[in-house]
């Protein structure tokens, strides 16, 4: 949940929002089309903004508020033992950008405030978070 976020490639913002979410979105091996669908059903319909009485009870899309797809891939990390992180969960590129790729179509045609940041690019995300407060949502 952010006042604002962007994402910046090489000095140029690419995508940026006002109030809403800015999502890190990570894809495992095991992620498909109906895991992604799964996973924007809920960012949508998240209830974690604050309505008149202060309780977390609207969505991004009742606020009407954006929502900012970054992938990052270091969150499928393994990170359970040594002193390095093994990305052995997360899925190959290839499937990991046409999966991204596919979230950000869907997320488009379901929610017109949606941006994004660039797969596998050198990115520079930042936010203003509210509150603050983050949450790990998975598609389960």
């Amino acid at each position: 949940m952010v006042n604002q976020a962007q994402v910046e490639v090489a000095g140029q913002t690419v995508g940026a929002i006002g109030r809403g979410l800015l999502v890190l979105v990570a894809v495992e091996r095991d992620d498909t089309e109906a895991s992604a669908d799964r996973l924007l059903e809920r960012l949508l319909g998240y209830r974690v903004f604050p309505d008149d009485a202060g309780k977390m009870n609207l969505s991004v899309r009742d606020i009407g508020g954006g929502l900012l797809l970054v992938p990052q891939f270091t969150l499928a990390a393994d990170t359970d033992k040594g002193t390095r992180p093994s990305f052995t969960p997360a899925a190959d590129p290839a499937t990991g950008q046409r999966l991204f790729d596919y979230l950000v179509r869907t997320a488009s045609a379901a929610h017109p405030n949606t941006e994004t940041g660039i797969f596998g690019a050198d990115m520079q995300v930042s936010l203003t978070n509210d509150g603050p407060v983050t949450f790990w949502l998975k598609a389960q």
